[in-house]
């Protein structure tokens, strides 16, 4: 099955303006930018045919193609990544399967996503897929620390049986009252905003109306569970890898400091 890997970026984030071209310094003091870091770990993946970026920005398309990145040019009307990636498909058509690789998740291992490939491919009735990871006490935490704080410090995922998807928030969600040690494994589990889409799928969805949970949430893929279609929550391992998205400016440091203690140049 041929597999291509997207990685949408624009320059307007509401949150955090012109992110893709934000530098984060690896430990020999290096500065590559958000989207480049994110590029190489998608060129890090087994197993895939192509890897572009999609923007509708003239500075991110100079920039990706400067670095050697093939890229290309999307609408300034997609209303989110997974539309950009729509458009892509269109354009680039013949690909059993597009991977979502959002530009703000430099930190992402490559068996992610290797991992969520496979388990679309074994699982015929899934329309979707996306990596999950089992939060320790530490990561939870600091969940938690950012909800306090006001800030979106990343998304949680609850599924059923198979791992069908039965929602996902900003919230952190299931609820516990528990407290946990750094090390100990918790019940929530951070949604790693992957996503792996059979192209049917992936052509109706520009098709639907935004509906009152994306609306709240702010998070495209609930756009599918608000029209029935089946996302498979795939769990994967963090073996010793930390992970983190770029959503605020308070998170370049964070971000920094993982790239030095994994020593990603």
């Amino acid at each position: 099955m041929s597999v291509l890997i997207a990685i949408p970026a624009r320059y307007a984030s509401t949150r955090y303006p012109g992110k893709p071209l934000v530098a984060l310094r690896g430990p020999d003091g290096e500065g590559k930018t958000l989207i480049r870091r994110s590029w190489e770990a998608a060129m890090a993946v087994q197993g895939v045919d192509r890897v572009v970026v999609a923007t509708d920005d003239d500075r991110i398309r100079d920039h990706a193609e400067a670095f050697g990145a093939e890229v290309v040019m999307t609408s300034v009307d997609c209303r989110n990544g997974t539309e950009r990636c729509a458009e892509v498909a269109r354009k680039l058509p013949g690909h059993d399967i597009v991977v979502n690789l959002q530009g703000d998740a430099p930190l992402t291992p490559a068996w992610f996503i290797e991992d969520l490939v496979a388990g679309l491919r074994a699982d015929p009735e899934a329309e979707i897929a996306t990596p999950v990871l089992r939060c320790d006490g530490e990561a939870l935490n600091g969940l938690l620390a950012d909800r306090r704080a006001g800030r979106v410090g990343g998304t949680t995922a609850v599924f059923g049986a198979g791992g069908r998807a039965l929602y996902f928030s900003k919230e952190v969600i299931p609820y516990t009252g528990q407290t946990f040690a750094d090390d100990a494994p918790t019940p929530v589990f951070h949604h790693v905003g992957v996503y792996a889409y059979r192209p049917d799928a992936l052509a109706a969805y520009p098709s639907w109306d935004i509906g009152p949970l994306e609306t709240l949430e702010g998070l495209e893929q609930l756009r599918f569970l608000e029209n029935g279609r089946r996302i498979l929550c795939v769990q994967v391992e963090a073996r010793g890898r930390q992970f983190w998205e770029l959503n605020n400016p308070e998170d370049v440091p964070r971000i920094e400091a993982m790239l030095a203690a994994m020593n990603t140049r």
